[in-house]
Formats: structure tokens, C-alpha cells, sequence
């Protein structure tokens, strides 16, 4: 499994992280989704390749701007 990170911009609570982790989920071939409000950080596990577009497609539809690390 591989994980892939990114930077997120504007989180500040655990609704924040909830927000983000219900749309990053829906990426296809996502696995796992770990986010921390605190240190902005966005981490996506999946089994094999995973599209960078859909995944910050999905950050700024939870209303958040994100970078990959």
C-alpha cells in the first residue's frame, strides 16, 4: 500500500477533518484517509495509483485548498 500526502489549507477542527475525509473516501481506489486539522496534513493510502486531481477535487469540495507534498 502506498500513501500519498498533502497539504491542506484552511482546517481548523475536528469538522474540518470530517469534512475532507467524507470526500477523499469517495476517490476511486482510496484505502484509507488520515487528516489533522493541526498540522494541515492530508494522508491517502491506496493499493495502487490514485488520481491527484480527483483527490484535491475532493478537498476543495469539502471547501478547502490542498497541495501534494
Amino acid at each position: 500500500m502506498q500513501t500519498i500526502e498533502y497539504q491542506v489549507t484552511g482546517m481548523t477542527c475536528e469538522h474540518c477533518e470530517r469534512a475532507v475525509t467524507e470526500e477523499v473516501t469517495r476517490v476511486a481506489g482510496v484505502r484509507e484517509v488520515t487528516v489533522s486539522s493541526t498540522d494541515g496534513l492530508l494522508a491517502v493510502s491506496a493499493d495502487g495509483p490514485v488520481d491527484d486531481a480527483a483527490v484535491l477535487a475532493a478537498v476543495d469540495e469539502a471547501g478547502y485548498s490542498a497541495e501534494r507534498r
